[in-house]
């Protein structure tokens, strides 16, 4: 038995948020992000048995509305005056493995061209209308699907097309996904899509902890019970839904409203109207919620805490956020101005503030920073006074465009914007026989399939006879998505901090370009004695992004010891993920150093052909700097059987540039 929704503790922005995509699911849904183990899912279920009844023809697939039934419905035309009949708001999950027919739905291609028959099975979307749509884990779900997803929350209308035939139905629905930033974020594009945001987090308050565990023991005890128990909160709120959506369309956005609406989102710089329309909305639902005829400054802000802290993540690495002194300024700044009676505020001397409160000091830039003494040497290597062989984490340079590096040849793993793989989406380059049914036809092929056997099926006039036999189904070539593993040589061989600060701008520009291409990324340090996992394999960029930043250098070059912990982490995730093809990266200047009286650079190298008799792809970054090159990081890669690129040579600028130079030489 579902658990009851008032019976939830905390979580306020998280149901409010749901609450009023129920009241007006034109908002365009809600994103919730948080940690495992918060309610995120208990909730989101619990949501749909507060929602109204809806009332449908019996019998259609697509839940019409008998008052207004969709006059382009798969399974009509209904008749205006049918009887309904009623039932509760459905609440459809959408797994993370889900394919589009299985989303949208799908046409039988095969009735369709042996017997003329336009059969349509509907999807997951023909399910939800009317209801409620959860994806758990939205994050992992592919590009591709979310962006379908969006695309019918935000125009109310599901299109399936398949070789020239196409069936469109109604699909409104309230959108919610749930997921862990741990296990990466979306694409800010994506973000921008979801109306609401909220973040949720377990409560720090010990009864308020005590008193999750409690509710969660009473309704694991006697669920029908602790239902009742909680009956009549939740007609309650179902009463409260019903009558904001009838106060809905009366509620006034005045001039000055929506004055206030503009200057938040143009105070938080966020690109696009869509988050002018959205806490617009959002607004407008506020205030029939709170069971009011006309907008005010507290909606406004309510909508705004809501509406806005996810776009303005405009970097990958940058979380989600508000600045509540902002939101207050851009409210305050945007009221009505005060009229001839009203007092205006005390002014100073010079004409600011008259409290006597002094000038705020300046952030920075001044002459004087009143910086302590040795300063500068502590900003350039260790703490004074501390061990020398270990300097102080060194910020990253700007990241930049990184070139694509690729694993070579075609796989079949997770869809990404990597390397070549055989996928559900991209360009046909050929067909072969369907094992099961036929979800994307090769016409060509399947015609000159059946071209051949015409005569002997007595075909007469124009028309052409296809059999179940010579139906083809297209073989498309499209991207996959890697596991990149980066290997980072911390060492004291890395030279300056400048060169250092290159170094992992360089790996956070590559570590931009994994986002963007959905890759799964892991880092391997090593330094001093030994190497170091700093991240295992993870979807989340940002928290690889994190550790870099943090990364302390100096000390001897375990490169072997390297190579060997990413040989060992690969070997884990080719079990965990055999599917996922892996490309290594190591960035280093080649050198390796060990105790007195050992081989340092043979285990390197040695370690380096047991990676390449594995068959793992590679390539290696050759950090080293100067007028003078050892060349060391040329030898590693051609015992990796890897290339091996400058570190200037990663820009993807840098190589438009050599094509262009190669080009205007021949």
């Amino acid at each position: 038995m579902t658990y009851p929704f008032g019976a939830v503790v905390g979580m306020d922005d998280m149901r409010l948020a749901l609450l009023l995509n129920a009241v007006s699911p034109a908002i365009g849904g809600v994103l919730v992000r948080g940690e495992k183990g918060t309610a995120k899912s208990t909730t989101v279920r619990a949501l749909a048995a507060v929602l109204p009844p809806v009332a449908v023809v019996p019998g259609c697939r697509f839940a019409c509305d008998p008052a207004a039934p969709d006059p382009a419905c798969p399974d009509g035309p209904h008749d205006a005056g049918v009887p309904g009949q009623t039932r509760p708001a459905r609440l459809v999950e959408l797994p993370v493995g889900a394919s589009e027919d299985r989303v949208v739905g799908s046409l039988d291609l095969e009735r369709a061209l042996t017997e003329g028959v336009k059969a349509f099975e509907p999807g997951l979307l023909a399910a939800a209308h009317r209801g409620v749509l959860y994806v758990d884990e939205v994050n992992l779900l592919h590009d591709h699907l979310v962006d379908l997803l969006l695309d019918a929350a935000a125009l109310g209308t599901a299109y399936v097309e398949r070789e020239g035939v196409s069936v469109r139905h109604a699909a409104r629905f309230l959108l919610v996904g749930t997921m862990n930033p741990e296990e990466g974020e979306l694409r800010p594009q994506l973000l921008d899509r979801f109306g609401l945001t909220v973040e949720v987090a377990a409560p720090r308050d010990p009864a308020e902890r005590a008193e999750v565990v409690r509710r969660r023991f009473a309704h694991d005890a006697d669920p029908a019970g602790f239902a009742a128990s909680w009956a009549a909160e939740e007609s309650g709120l179902a009463a409260r839904i019903a009558g904001a959506r009838g106060r809905l369309p009366h509620v006034v956005l005045s001039d000055a409203a929506l004055q206030q609406v503009t200057a938040v989102c143009a105070a938080f710089d966020v690109d696009g109207l869509r988050a002018d329309l959205v806490t617009a909305r959002a607004a407008i639902a506020h205030a029939a919620w709170s069971g009011r005829d006309e907008v005010t400054e507290d909606d406004v802000r309510v909508a705004a805490r809501l509406a806005l802290p996810h776009r303005r993540r405009r970097d990958p690495f940058d979380a989600p956020g508000l600045d509540d002194d902002t939101l207050d300024r851009a409210l305050e700044d945007s009221r009505p101005d005060p009229g001839p009676d009203d007092d205006p505020p005390p002014q100073g001397p010079d004409g600011g503030p008259g409290d006597g409160a002094p000038p705020p000091p300046p952030l920075g830039g001044g002459e004087d920073t009143g910086a302590p003494a040795g300063a500068e040497a502590a900003e350039d290597g260790a703490t004074p006074g501390g061990p020398a062989a270990e300097r102080a984490a060194v910020a990253p340079a700007d990241p930049f465009r990184a070139r694509r590096l690729e694993v070579p040849g075609i796989g079949a793993g997770a869809a990404g914007r990597r390397s070549k793989a055989r996928a559900e989406r991209g360009r046909v380059v050929g067909s072969v026989r369907p094992s099961g049914p036929v979800t994307r036809l090769h016409l060509v092929d399947t015609v000159l399939a059946a071209a051949p056997h015409q005569v002997a099926r007595g075909r007469s006039g124009a028309g052409l006879r296809i059999a179940r036999a010579d139906l083809r189904q297209a073989t498309l070539e499209g991207r996959e998505g890697n596991l990149v593993l980066f290997v980072v040589d911390a060492s004291g061989s890395m030279g300056s901090r400048a060169r250092m600060g290159a170094v992992k701008g360089a790996v956070l520009s590559l570590l931009l370009d994994a986002y963007q291409r959905r890759d799964k990324v892991g880092l391997v340090t090593f330094r001093g004695g030994d190497a170091e996992l700093a991240l295992p394999p993870t979807w989340s960029v940002e928290a690889a992004a994190a550790r870099l930043r943090e990364l302390p250098t100096g000390g001897r070059t375990p490169l072997a010891a390297g190579l060997g912990r990413a040989a060992e982490v690969l070997r884990v995730e080719r079990v965990r993920d055999p599917q996922r093809r892996p490309l290594l990266v190591v960035v280093t200047d080649g050198r390796a150093t060990g105790t007195r009286g050992t081989d340092a650079v043979g285990a390197a190298h040695a370690a380096a052909q047991r990676l390449a008799a594995a068959g793992t792809a590679a390539v290696v970054v050759d950090c080293e700097s100067g007028p003078v090159r050892l060349g060391l990081a040329g030898v590693l890669g051609a015992h990796l059987g890897a290339r091996t690129l400058r570190l200037e040579e990663l820009a993807a600028d840098t190589l438009a540039a050599t094509v262009r130079s190669v080009r205007e030489a021949a």
